[in-house]
């Protein structure tokens, strides 16, 4: 009954980084430089929740611990660090330490931790490691940020059609610490390392030991080059159901294997990063200071600032009509800010639609007139709700019927905007993800004042 509670505790324990007492405990020991009790706290701790605290526990306190017991964790919290945490306790840590987790990690996780050591501790760290694995970081290095060379594992499994399934199972076991950590397929190889197919895990265990691989191995889908954007490699993976792809060189022999848990990562990352500059602003890590938020962000409120003061100028342009009636200054911030709400509704889905490459040249008429419409229909349905309240609460027929126009018009301009300010900014070569709002916030403000005074002027006040 006692194993039973305490396995069931274990299973409910808080994460390390959520109990507010434990990273309490562990900033008191790294400012008393209590050694020893750092290590015991840290000791048990999953490679992913040592991460987690690191991330969760002031600068200074991250880089105690790294200068005090660096050497003694697990080199695998490394490669699930934050990469800007990574970047800044690296330094604290042993060289030596640092290239035997580069030899100790997945070729693409050495990269990834490699990435960012400067310039004069990668030297040391490379110097400390072992041939192969200074090989294998120099040549990931040499690829783009962001692209399948810096992702790739160079580990993987290949054969040839003609080797046996029992043959293959028993070269793995000879060989099994040559082996990546975590592999889906075996990659079937010809004479000269070109791959011509694959065969699944899954199929090697269920057939007999006498089958030949050719019997059921399939053609591999796709094959990656190395300069593939990160980005278009995970919409690849995502179309195709990959759980991995092997990656050829220029004479299309293999030279690496990218998996799907890293392409996860990079779907989460692309994902967090299109939203966010959908909002104009930078990832804020737990770790960015003040100032720097500041300047990621101040550029595009200064650019808002800009775009609300021509707003600003079609109000003023109306000032005798608004002293004349009132009732304008009160209902005009309702047309704007029903148009901001449905421009933003259409920009998100353009948005998302580019990203996903659904939204292309040949589909574009499409998206096109399916915002439009949806558009104005939601225009027609609150012109009308809007019409409405308005004659109860002023009684003016002349200025229900002028409010429902501004609000169709306003509407029908809205969706137009939120998909084709997009599509201009990526035919202009910007990413539409960035600026995009800012553009389209300023069109349903334009129009909506000027749509709504406008007609106002017209049909009240002529």
């Amino acid at each position: 009954m006692n194993d039973e509670t305490d396995t069931a505790a274990e299973q409910t324990r808080a994460v390390p980084s959520e109990d507010a007492g434990f990273i309490v405990r562990i900033i008191a020991s790294a400012g008393d430089h209590d050694w020893p009790a750092l290590r015991r706290q840290l000791a048990d701790l999953d490679p992913a929740d040592l991460a987690d605290v690191m991330e969760h526990v002031p600068l200074e306190t991250a880089r105690t611990i790294a200068r005090m017991v660096g050497r003694h964790l697990p080199v695998e919290f490394l490669a699930e660090l934050d990469w800007e945490r990574r970047e800044e306790i690296l330094p604290e840590l042993p060289s030596d330490y640092v290239g035997r987790a580069l030899g100790e990690l997945d070729t693409d996780d050495a990269a990834a931790v490699a990435a960012d050591i400067d310039e004069e501790q990668l030297g040391e760290v490379l110097a400390a490691a072992d041939e192969d694995t200074r090989l294998a970081v120099e040549e990931a290095l040499s690829f783009e940020e962001e692209t399948a060379g810096r992702l790739m594992q160079r580990e993987y499994v290949a054969a040839h059609e003609g080797d046996t399934v029992g043959g293959v199972i028993d070269r793995m076991r000879d060989q099994a610490d040559e082996l990546p950590d975590e592999f889906f397929e075996i990659y079937i190889v010809d004479a000269a390392m070109r791959p011509i197919g694959a065969v699944r895990v899954s199929s090697l265990i269920r057939a007999r030991r006498e089958t030949p691989l050719r019997d059921i191995m399939r053609a591999p889908l796709i094959l990656i080059r190395p300069e593939m954007d990160q980005e278009e490699m995970a919409q690849t993976f995502q179309k195709y159901h990959m759980a991995s792809a092997p990656v050829v060189d220029g004479a299309g022999r293999i030279t690496g294997m990218v998996t799907v848990d890293d392409i996860v990562d990079v779907i989460s990352e692309e994902s967090e990063e299109d939203l966010l500059k959908l909002a104009g602003v930078s990832e804020a890590a737990q770790t960015d200071s003040v100032a720097k938020s500041v300047r990621s962000r101040a550029p595009w409120l200064f650019v808002n600032l800009g775009t609300a003061i021509v707003a600003s100028t079609v109000i003023s342009a109306f000032q005798t009509s608004i002293t004349e009636l009132v009732a304008l200054a009160v209902l005009m911030p309702i047309v704007a800010s029903m148009g901001g709400n449905a421009g933003t509704q259409a920009l998100a889905v353009a948005v998302r639609a580019i990203a996903a490459r659904d939204l292309t040249e040949s589909s574009a008429p499409r998206y096109i007139l399916r915002e439009a419409m949806t558009a104005i229909s939601n225009g027609l349905i609150f012109a009308v709700l809007l019409a409405g309240v308005v004659m109860l609460w002023f009684h003016n027929v002349l200025l229900a019927v002028s409010i429902a126009c501004a609000v169709l018009i306003t509407f029908a301009c809205a969706g137009l905007a939120g998909i084709l300010v997009p599509l201009t900014l990526r035919r202009a070569g910007a990413d539409p993800a960035v600026s995009s709002s800012v553009f389209v916030t300023f069109v349903t403000d334009i129009v909506g004042f000027l749509a709504f005074l406008g007609l106002a002027t017209l049909i009240l006040l002529r």
